[in-house]
């Protein structure tokens, strides 16, 4: 009996250490799994506290872009190299050395009064000032001395113009027997009003365009202007004005640049979002898209257009590039991917900004970190392509020069890429992914030393857009936004020419385009052409 309740316990014993090893084995799942759980959430806590940093960054931090290498620090290029090739920080205008730093000349007076007219004012001598104190004879001016320089204003101002045409009659018939001859009447030719039965002209609509669209100020504060120099105008009607005036005379010309656009071999392209409050079938808030559309580095006139359309969908690059062949810049938006007879160049500008906003805060010195080493790759190819700029190099000499010097560093970064493993999530993959994933596009450019190297070029003539978008916030209509981007259009293609942009929008209204207009005679209103330099250049 002893036995068999002494093996009873055993049994009991042994059941008991098994449920304890079973305990202790759930215990150590559950602890590994919280492990588990803790190390996911310390990584999920980072990823998100990167986050935070970046979209600090973006809203608080500096919009540039610009690195730097400190002395001593580990580069992964050359220090000989990098000492001879331009960097960053290089300027091409004239500098003055200061303490310690250099610092921009500063301008002087007639540089910032260029273009402005300029006269003389001679202050009199009085009349008891020309007496001499002495004998009282009358002293003779022999000469005069410069006092300072001073620059004046005259506020705007309008004037009604009442336009009345003349008529004549004949004296001779006007004296015949009635019956016998009709009397002769003639009259004078008034010019074309820009809106029929509008007081509207091409001197006000194109200060309209010009505030609005090259100066940002929305209608509604236009209108409080205009209302300050006693014309009561409402932003309706300077709407209105703006639809009429580039649907009748602007689109004409636009059509015309855009198929000259077409006629390119090198072309650059950006979009933007724009807010179009009533859209048919399509809600308030939803968004639309405005097109920058523009001819590359080729060395031919600049030809700027903008575009709207209700959507970012690929069929409407594919629309208004129909017809083109040849090289288009973009950053790496898939609605440009597979245009028919299109080969796409990626902007290395977009590339490097992804490595950037990847550097953690604090580490951006830190050549051990990866995304800083992605950031000195791209600086090394930025440094070659501000050296080919210096110098001039032609089309052939720049194709030359980059498949000796930025090949090779292509090479070593791809190389590179190759290499990193980033964390899931991270900013980091992102721009890893970026890379990989368009790879084929981001080395087009070596084929032709016209192809552009970043899109910089579109993003500063899409600029502009952006900062009005800022203060006027939305478009009521398709139209309006249509009448937008054709005006914006003009505004850029006069600064593209170093014209003054309201005097070319006064002279295309003055001079009416018109879709009865041969190319040829459209050609004549481009910002290049000899007369139209002549007439548009300089101060207003």
């Amino acid at each position: 009996m002893a036995k068999s309740q002494k093996d009873a316990q055993l049994i009991e014993y042994k059941d008991m250490i098994s449920q304890l090893n079973m305990t202790v084995k759930s215990q150590n799942e559950i602890i590994l799994s919280l492990k588990d759980t803790i190390a996911s959430n310390q990584e999920q806590m980072r990823i998100m506290t990167e986050q935070i940093e970046y979209l600090t960054r973006k809203l608080f931090g500096t919009s540039s872009e610009k690195t730097k290498n400190l002395d001593g620090q580990y580069s992964l290029f050359d220090e000989a190299e990098q000492e001879a090739m331009p960097t960053d920080e290089t300027e091409i205008a004239e500098s003055v050395p200061v303490k310690e730093h250099t610092r921009k000349a500063k301008s002087k007076q007639t540089d910032v009064f260029k273009g402005v007219p300029s006269r003389d004012e001679i202050i009199p001598l009085s009349e008891d000032q020309k007496l001499c104190t002495d004998c009282g004879a009358e002293m003779k001016v022999i000469g005069r001395e410069f006092v300072r320089r001073e620059f004046r204003f005259t506020p705007a101002k309008g004037e009604v113009v009442n336009i009345y045409v003349e008529t004549a009659k004949c004296p001779v018939c006007s004296e015949a027997p009635a019956m016998e001859k009709a009397v002769q009447f003639v009259k004078s030719h008034a010019p074309e009003a820009l809106i029929p039965h509008s007081y509207a002209t091409a001197s006000v609509v194109a200060w309209v365009m010009y505030q609005k669209y090259a100066n940002s100020m929305p209608l509604y504060r236009q209108e409080q202007d205009w209302k300050q120099l006693g014309v009561m105008l409402n932003r309706a009607t300077l709407a209105n004005w703006i639809i009429y005036c580039s649907t009748q005379y602007f689109r004409p010309f636009y059509d015309y640049l855009h198929r000259e656009l077409l006629k390119r071999e090198f072309l650059m392209a950006d979009e933007t979002r724009i807010q179009v409050l009533h859209e048919e079938d399509r809600k308030a808030e939803t968004d639309s898209f405005m097109w920058l559309f523009r001819s590359g580095e080729d060395g031919l006139p600049d030809i700027v257009l903008y575009k709207y359309t209700e959507t970012r969908a690929k069929f409407n690059a594919v629309e208004f590039l129909k017809g083109f062949q040849g090289y288009l810049e973009t950053d790496c938006y898939q609605g440009y991917n597979n245009l028919p007879g299109i080969k796409r160049c990626c902007c290395f500008a977009h590339l490097r900004r992804y490595f950037i906003e990847a550097i953690p805060k604090g580490k951006e010195l830190d050549y051990s970190n990866p995304a800083a080493q992605g950031v000195q790759y791209m600086n090394r190819l930025f440094d070659h392509e501000r050296y080919s700029a210096a110098k001039k190099h032609t089309p052939e000499q720049r194709h030359a020069y980059r498949l000796e010097k930025e090949k090779p560093t292509l090479d070593a970064f791809w190389k590179w890429i190759s290499q990193q493993s980033p964390k899931k999530g991270t900013r980091f993959e992102k721009a890893v992914n970026y890379a990989q994933n368009h790879k084929d596009e981001f080395m087009t450019y070596l084929e032709d030393g016209r192809c552009s190297f970043s899109n910089n070029l579109s993003e500063n003539a899409i600029r502009p857009f952006t900062v009005g978008r800022r203060n006027w916030l939305f478009s009521d209509t398709p139209k309006g936004a249509d009448a937008s981007a054709m005006v914006y259009t003009m505004v850029e293609m006069a600064k593209a020419h170093n014209l003054n942009i309201y005097k070319y929008l006064n002279y295309l209204l003055e001079q009416l385009p018109r879709t009865a207009m041969a190319d040829e005679e459209l050609s004549k209103l481009v910002p290049w052409n000899d007369t139209v330099q002549a007439t548009c250049s300089g101060a207003m």
